[in-house]
């Protein structure tokens, strides 16, 4: 099992949950955050930390959709910089927070600043 980041997280990017990862397992990318998966313990402390439930288990996802964020996760964890501690959120997040299927809309490759 492993924590995952999902489509929430983009054009939100909050940032509660990097504070509180005891193995500094967070990647930043221009608009959302990914998780390492080979280097999360699967402790859980992140999940309740996101005020807009972007972080579930892998375990709690469906098939489809978990493979889908996993390697994204994955992915994408290993070419965005490490994130240790938390930042101001994007500007305009609460415009983004209740807009569905945001990955197709507004996912960025580019590595977070």
């Amino acid at each position: 099992m492993t924590y995952i980041v999902k489509d929430e997280c983009i054009k939100c990017k909050l940032t509660d949950c990097v504070e509180v990862c005891p193995v500094d397992c967070f990647y930043e990318g221009e608009n959302m955050l990914v998780i390492n998966p080979d280097e999360c313990i699967d402790c859980g402390v992140c999940e309740p930390e996101c005020p807009i439930n972007a972080i579930v288990a892998d375990t709690a996802y469906n098939e489809k959709d978990k493979d889908k964020w996993l390697l994204l996760n994955k992915k994408y964890s290993g070419l965005w910089p490490n994130i240790t501690k938390k930042k101001e959120p994007m500007l305009d997040h609460e415009k983004f927070k209740d807009i569905k299927d945001k990955h197709s809309k507004y996912f960025s490759e580019k590595p977070g600043k």
